[in-house]
């Protein structure tokens, strides 16, 4: 197969820990590098794209015009812009990066006769690996004992499973469907089939639903600002305007059109509430995972590890008949698997070890089948072979005999809140239930506190399990879910929270169609999950969340991915997704209304003055002087919302359209003032507009960062410190000349002093009109 085959032998107990070392010094990690662009590549990619494309079009127009200064400038302030967009970016794959690492696959490998869970990256040619359910295999493998059942479309093209068995050889990157097998690793890293290992995990970063809506309304606005932008070139054109003049009036105007930042944004602070996602223990596996948090109203808890502590131990054991309980279990340690993940089998097998239990020897193991909801081995009995069955009692009922208490003992075991399943032996077809295994598995003391914390937020927990009824109710009420009981069946078309709080007896295939239901009724639906069978509910849920115990499989179809048991990582995803939804809607809010405010104020300008009152430098140092703030209420403190946040664009665009009408009022007004009170000159009056659209810009975001009133909260520090540099900038710009004509330092403190008490008013208008608008 590679060159690694020849060194890849069997070694019944693994290899030893040394030998593994010595392997992996020889091989290197079973990882493959992805190949990057140079930094120097990633930076001249800055500098094409729209936006940098307009700052291009304003350098050559500028130095065709004779405007060297000018010209040279706005270069600068080009390349600072690249230099931005470049560390955004940097910050942006950093946090990809960190996200990756944390997502990292796992696998059992004996070592040192006795089985261990390491990072795939650990694993050598040579070891010895478990593939079971939901699995991902980590290399290339030759099976040697053992069946499983193999998806292997993402490397071979098949479009159909594949049966394998001791023998066949599969790819690092295929999915274990079914079965169990041990397998001997033959190549890894660079030295596998295809090299898929590095894709395994995939942060998708595409543009949201949300990040389209908001550039289609920008896009808007841009054909509305065209229009006003027509209506002052006539304007220009009747009044006689020199074609040189007209070209700057335009290009300012398109300027004043672009959202410079608002892609990099949305991924930047997307990016970052990763982090702290991350830091918290929950993982994104795509960053739009963070606004479907936000969004989300239904949440399908799974009960295990979420609900309850994941601690299952046998607490009963019934036979039926002359087999003793100690048959009983022992019969189901031999249909329970050694070794692997499974949680029941090891609770099983950890009760008939610490009762010294004899487990007779096993001859073939079929691990547990969701489809038959039980596992099952053929053992050896004087001679002869038996098969045992261990699993759902209704399952095992429908195949074999069972005595008449067996199902009132069922029911008594189940209302104490166990788990039970039934054990069933015999040769052939003729098979009884000859006893019962119950487990309990305690609810989690902070479940209850929790749900209910769930619930103030807005979102309905329903219960989702393949556990009995009895036992589903009883787990249920003790975590304070209180509601109806689904009968057992399928799952209604269309269902509402209100109707069921708990849906037992759930297959995994209906965990699929329960989320369906959910969001036919318009809900934002999260599904928790932990098994292969459970990923297309996981990829058809708004939000899938893979729990703690999960296997590969459903973290690779999941959106988050918590690493520790319980509910609270569902809820610091909401908290950290509803903060980071708030800054975006902050930041989106801004850009809009300056797009409203902007090209009107330039219009009014031109019938005031008679001229273009900005130059497209003094645009184009506004517009990256801005960035420094604007950029910044990605990492300010944001509230998050009570309720699940949805972008509702028609009251979004209408507040950004009527404030941007009320901070005209501001921007004029100033106008009006330098141009009738004090008689400034169009050179100053083009200063004083800059400097009042500098200081405007702080009105805009210290009133918006808040719903309620502007000091209800501290702005964070990065905030703070960008403030302090866009006001500098603009004095030092405003006061030295440079660049544009002086104006006296009385005049920057009369703007000042007007800014600050418009502010008030203005906050008050907004905090009346975002209530008006529901917008809190």
């Amino acid at each position: 197969m590679t060159a690694q085959d020849s060194s890849a032998t069997v070694a019944p107990q693994g290899l030893s820990a040394e030998g593994a070392q010595r392997l992996f010094a020889e091989y290197g990690p079973n990882e493959v590098v992805e190949p990057k662009l140079h930094p120097l590549a990633v930076f001249l990619r800055s500098f094409w794209a729209p936006v940098p494309w307009m700052l291009e079009a304003a350098v050559l127009l500028q130095a065709l015009n004779g405007e060297g200064l000018e010209a040279a400038v706005i270069a600068g302030l080009l390349l600072f812009n690249a230099v931005l967009s470049y560390v955004q970016g940097a910050r942006a794959e950093t946090a990809l990066a960190a996200l990756k690492s944390r997502l990292a696959l796992s696998a059992a490998v004996r070592r040192d006769g006795a089985w261990t869970v390491l990072p795939a990256r650990e694993i050598v040619p040579g070891d010895l690996v478990k593939l079971s359910l939901g699995a991902i295999v980590p290399a290339d493998v030759r099976l040697v004992a053992g069946s499983v059942l193999l998806d292997q479309s993402m490397i071979t093209g098949e479009s159909l499973p594949v049966e394998a068995s001791a023998g066949a050889q599969t790819y690092a990157g295929a999915m274990v469907r079914r079965g169990e097998a041990e397998a001997l690793v033959v190549a890894t890293g660079a030295r596998t089939y295809s090299g898929r290992a590095a894709e395994l995990v995939h942060i998708a970063r595409g543009p949201s639903a949300e990040q389209a809506a908001i550039l289609r309304v920008v896009r808007n606005l841009a054909v509305f600002n065209g229009f006003i932008l027509l209506l002052m070139i006539a304007y220009a054109r009747a009044h006689a305007m020199p074609v040189s003049h007209l070209v700057a009036l335009t290009l300012t105007v398109i300027l004043a059109s672009v959202p410079v930042a608002l892609p990099a944004t949305f991924t930047l602070a997307t990016a970052l509430g990763a982090q702290r996602l991350v830091r918290r223990g929950v993982l994104p596996t795509r960053l739009s995972a963070v606004h479907e948090a936000a969004a989300m109203d239904v949440l399908c808890a799974d009960k295990t590890g979420t609900l309850t502590q994941n601690r299952l131990q046998v607490s009963a054991v019934r036979s039926f008949g002359e087999v003793s309980e100690a048959d009983v279990l022992a019969l189901a340690a031999s249909a329970s698997s050694d070794g692997g993940k499974d949680a029941v089998d090891a609770a099983v097998r950890g009760a008939a070890a610490k009762r010294g239990v004899t487990v007779p020897p096993v001859g073939r193991f079929m691990p547990f089948d969701p489809a038959r909801k039980a596992s099952e081995a053929v053992v050896m009995r004087e001679g002869e072979e038996y098969r045992v069955l261990k699993g759902a009692y209704a399952a095992l009922a429908a195949l074999a005999e069972t005595p008449a208490e067996a199902e009132g003992m069922v029911d008594v075991l189940a209302a104490q809140g166990n788990r039970v399943l039934a054990v069933a032996y015999g040769q052939g077809e003729h098979l009884r239930v000859v006893g019962l295994v119950a487990l309990s598995d305690t609810p989690r003391t902070d479940a209850a506190p929790l749900i209910a914390e769930l619930a103030g937020l807005g979102v309905t927990t329903v219960m989702v399990t393949g556990d009995a009824a009895a036992t589903a109710r009883t787990i249920a009420r003790s975590v304070g879910i209180e509601g109806a009981v689904c009968p057992a069946g399928r799952v209604p078309d269309q269902v509402t929270p209100g109707d069921y709080a708990v849906f037992a007896g759930v297959f995994p295939e209906d965990k699929f169609h329960l989320v369906k239901a959910f969001q036919k009724g318009g809900h934002t639906v999260g599904m928790c999950g932990d098994g292969a069978n459970d990923a297309p509910a996981l990829r058809q849920a708004q939000i899938g969340i893979a729990v703690a115990s999960a296997t590969d499989v459903a973290k690779l179809a999941a959106g988050l991915v918590l690493t520790e048991p319980g509910l609270g990582g569902v809820v610091t995803a909401i908290h950290e997704g509803r903060a980071t939804f708030q800054r975006i809607l902050t930041y989106t809010m801004n850009a809009l209304l300056r797009k409203v405010e902007l090209v009107l104020f330039i219009a009014a300008g031109l019938v005031i003055t008679g001229h273009a009152i900005l130059t497209p430098m003094l645009m184009v140092l506004l517009l990256v002087v801005n960035d420094f703030l604007t950029m910044s209420l990605t990492t300010d403190y944001a509230r998050p919302s009570a309720k699940p946040d949805v972008w509702r664009i028609g009251p979004f665009t209408m507040a950004a359209v009527l404030l941007g009408l009320a901070k005209l009022v501001f921007l004029i007004g100033g106008l009006a003032y330098g141009c009738f009170v004090l008689r400034l000159d169009i050179g100053q009056l083009r200063t004083l507009s800059f400097f009042i659209m500098v200081i405007d810009a702080q009105i805009t975001v210290y009133t918006l960062r808040e719903r309620r009133r502007m000091w209800s909260s501290r702005p964070g520090t990065w905030v703070l410190a960008s403030s302090v540099l866009d006001i500098g900038i603009g004095a030092v710009v405003s006061l030295s000349g440079w660049l544009t004509p002086p104006l006296h330092v009385a005049v920057l403190l009369d703007i000042a002093g007007a800014a600050v008490l418009f502010a008030v008013l203005f906050d008050t208008l907004k905090a009346r009109l975002f209530s008006l608008l529901r917008m809190y």
